[in-house]
């Protein structure tokens, strides 16, 4: 008997929808904190020993956030293939954004000090600011983008087609709904820096951080609750027509897909994943109290929980859902119909259960060897082993 039908293909399925959610969400946790520091730059440091301060903060990290961005690249490749086919042609520009964004992040971790001058140093700095701000936007803009629909068509053999051209099609996903999500998602990883920077800086980077967070923290929230209006009453949801093969090949154009009145279908049907949206708003609101009343750690936790929340309440949301077509309901693919087959998912998962735990035992070490905050006389004093 094949080790592979010990758990059959649609728990499978499943299992590696939830694992796609934990990557993204891990990326968003660790290398979160990395874009919304890097944004908060100019605003949070006013002198050349503030700077290095605030980059000192994650500038041990940030290269081991970034391979949760990575392994969740990877997963999509591997585990949904016809996912990364049609996401990354779709998004072609956006993609290339966040790509050359995150290239240009390190190039200023390690130019940025090179030079004692001023000017040189302050372009640096305003690149770190654009490699921290333009993903945690566009990261945004792509979910409200997901959640109305993407206009694609799949064609018999599975080729996909989108209206317009790569200019028409970047500049077709900066419409409202999905440019607020875009603000949310930035404010959210604001707050999130912010928390950071209160727990590892110390002083008046400290202070202005805090004071910064708790504002961006409250759009997050408003923001939040915006897009869960609009998404009640102003975008429409997805389901199937009939029954549908949880178990069967992956080919989207096997079912029928029908739009329904609102995405918020899903908790009549679902009730408990209600628990994700109010996760979002506590974690947010307690890391805004947080950030005013001084807390570290636990301000930082709960940005961590708010975060957590968000992102979880889009996937339960769209469940079972993953990429929807706007222009060709039925091309939309879904969790039971764009993995790859039951034996690649299984090897997956062993190599998973394996690895994934050495990963999270690195980081945690990491982070606990690294603890404790980072001070002027620190920069100062070393400033041929620090950024």
């Amino acid at each position: 008997m094949i080790l592979s039908e010990f758990i059959s293909y649609d728990v499978l399925r499943v299992i590696w929808w939830g694992l796609l959610g934990v990557l993204l969400i891990g990326f968003a946790l660790t290398d979160g904190f990395d874009m919304g520091v890097g944004a908060l730059l100019p605003f949070v440091a006013h002198t050349d020993v503030e700077r290095r301060v605030t980059i000192n903060t994650v500038g041990p990290v940030w290269e081991g956030n970034q391979v949760w961005f990575i392994l969740g690249g990877g997963a999509i490749f591997a585990a949904w293939p016809p996912l990364y086919a049609v996401s990354f042609s779709g998004f072609y520009l956006a993609m290339f954004a966040v790509l050359a964004a995150l290239i240009l992040r390190p190039v200023a971790f390690k130019y940025r000090s090179k030079r004692d001058r001023a000017g040189w140093r302050s372009s640096w700095d305003w690149a770190l600011f654009v490699s921290g701000a333009v993903p945690a936007l566009i990261f945004g803009v792509a979910v409200g983008n997901v959640l109305q629909g993407v206009p694609f068509e799949l064609t018999p053999d599975l080729f996909s087609l989108y209206e317009g051209s790569f200019i028409s099609k970047f500049i077709g996903l900066l419409n409202p709904f999905a440019l607020l999500c875009g603000v949310v998602s930035l404010a959210m990883l604001l707050t999130h820096g912010a928390a950071w920077l209160s727990l590892k800086a110390e002083g008046t980077v400290a202070q202005r951080a805090r004071r910064i967070g708790a504002v961006t923290g409250l759009v997050t929230i408003v923001g939040y609750a915006l897009a869960g209006v609009w998404l009640a009453f102003g975008v429409k949801g997805y389901a199937f027509v009939g029954d549908v093969v949880t178990d069967g090949p992956s080919n989207p154009l096997y079912t029928e897909v029908e739009r329904t009145s609102s995405w918020l279908v899903a908790y009549a049907e679902r009730p408990w994943i209600a628990i994700a949206p109010i996760l979002g708003f506590l974690g947010m609101v307690m890391a805004v109290k947080g950030l005013r009343a001084g807390r570290e750690v636990s301000t930082l936790l709960w940005s961590k929980l708010g975060i957590f929340g968000a992102i979880s309440s889009v996937g339960l949301t769209m469940f079972p859902f993953i990429l929807p077509s706007s222009i060709s309901p039925r091309s939309s693919l879904s969790v039971w119909d764009s993995s790859s087959s039951h034996q690649t998912l299984f090897v997956m998962l062993v190599a998973t259960v394996i690895f994934m735990p050495l990963v999270l035992a690195y980081t945690a070490w990491v982070y606990r060897v690294l603890w404790g905050k980072v001070t002027e006389a620190e920069v100062t004093g070393n400033s041929e082993t620090v950024y």
